[in-house]
């Protein structure tokens, strides 16, 4: 009998989206299926899968022990999120090459189906750094005896969602700083910067609206610019590796001496980058606008204003109840804000009750007892004289001003 031939193995998973792609969060169920397609009649001892999640570190550092002495320290480190493994076909022990507990696969394409769930505590969302990484993948085995084993392992992405409509991220985010110029014993008028942002929290494809003034009293020309940066930080061995990448930037124009620039909602776009990872303990991805003046022949300007970068957008109802403090802020600073000339009068009585209405209810109301008897004198006559009859008219001006102290009455003396 001539034994057939493995043609391919793949792994595909149930995807929870549209767009195909498997991507999931804590607590979502992973599915998939291993395909296998052979060539004739093969025989199986197992077909396994593995599945797991973990972030990793590492990177190496130079060090001198001495004169002419150098060795390298390396730094790693690794947490685990979730390690499941199953058997799809056969049984546990692979060395056994006995003929007892072969399973014989035909030729053709065969799916074998899968599914575990992930832990509902907060994962780390997938991400590839400088010198680190956070991944999760599926890995499918297919042991036969006498032969080397198949395999093949397939990569999943996790977010771990950031929502920006929270309260935390939905505040405005805002500095001013100043900045003197000297030259040996002579010095410039100061270079000041004062900037905005609505909020903390954006996602990926959002534009940040930048509220900014610049005056420059200095002797130097200075070019205002912004710029959002990503900084890798990796832990490992209680040391710290940092990586910052500039991810957008935008210049305005060249200020001379004694000049002001003021940006009214200048956008800055965010590209494709990876959401914030702000709960891993080894690895954390954040993010920050700098707003900066550049100064030639110094030290440059800057305010660093944090981002968070999320992955559930702002909802349309949340961006306006929630930046009413921060629009109303930036109006008050920015654009002004002007009050109405004078309140709008109420309507007249006679627009709301008719007169017909008013005769109709001056009819005496019954009462009963000892209520009805005294309501029979005076007070009676007092209400129903007054009932809906029309207030007094509106007016700006006080009919009752206060009196003054030469026209009051005297306290009668006792």
């Amino acid at each position: 009998m001539v034994l057939g031939k493995v043609k391919s193995l793949t792994i595909s998973f149930d995807c929870l989206n549209d767009s195909n792609v498997p991507v999931y969060s804590s607590g979502d169920t992973v599915s998939g299926r291993v395909n296998l397609e052979v060539t004739g009649e093969i025989r199986v001892k197992s077909l396994k899968i593995h599945a797991r999640g973990h972030a990793k570190v590492r990177w190496t550092e130079s060090r001198n022990a001495g004169s002419n002495t150098a060795y390298t320290q390396n730094y790693t480190e690794e947490v685990e999120y979730f390690n499941h493994k199953d058997i799809l076909i056969g049984h546990e022990r692979d060395d056994d090459n006995s003929e007892e507990g072969f399973n014989t696969i035909h030729s053709g394409r065969h799916e074998y189906a899968f599914s575990f769930e992930l832990p509902q505590t907060p994962l780390a969302t997938s991400f590839e750094g400088r010198h680190g990484s956070v991944r999760y993948w599926v890995k499918a085995e297919l042991h036969r005896p006498w032969l080397l084993p198949v395999k093949l392992k397939k990569e999943f992405t996790v977010f771990e969602h950031i929502d920006i409509n929270t309260p935390s991220l939905l505040s405005p985010q805002a500095g001013t700083k100043e900045k003197t110029l000297c030259c040996w014993f002579c010095t410039s008028g100061p270079i000041s910067l004062s900037a905005k942002i609505e909020r903390k929290g954006y996602t990926p494809g959002e534009s940040i609206q930048i509220f900014a003034e610049i005056e420059n009293c200095s002797s130097r020309m200075v070019v205002p610019k912004a710029a959002i940066y990503q900084t890798q930080a990796f832990y490992a061995k209680g040391k710290m590796k940092e990586v910052k990448q500039l991810v957008a930037n935008l210049r305005g124009e060249s200020l001379s001496s004694g000049k002001t620039e003021t940006w009214n909602g200048k956008l800055l776009k965010i590209p494709p980058v990876s959401p914030s990872i702000l709960d891993c303990s080894i690895i954390r991805v954040e993010y920050s606008l700098m707003v900066y003046v550049d100064i030639p022949g110094a030290m440059d300007l800057f305010l660093n204003l944090p981002l968070v970068i999320g992955t559930i957008p702002l909802h349309p109802f949340g961006s306006r109840t929630s930046s009413v403090s921060s629009q109303c802020s930036m109006n008050m600073n920015w654009l002004g804000l002007s009050l109405p000339e004078r309140p709008e009068a109420p309507p007249s009585y006679a627009e709301v009750v008719t007169e017909e209405q008013r005769r109709n209810n001056l009819a005496p109301v019954s009462a009963c007892d000892d209520f009805e008897r005294a309501l029979q004198g005076p007070l009676l006559a007092y209400i129903q004289e007054f009932r809906f009859l029309p207030p007094p008219l509106y007016s700006e001006i006080d009919p009752n001003p206060d009196q003054s102290a030469d026209d009051r009455p005297s306290c009668p003396s006792r």
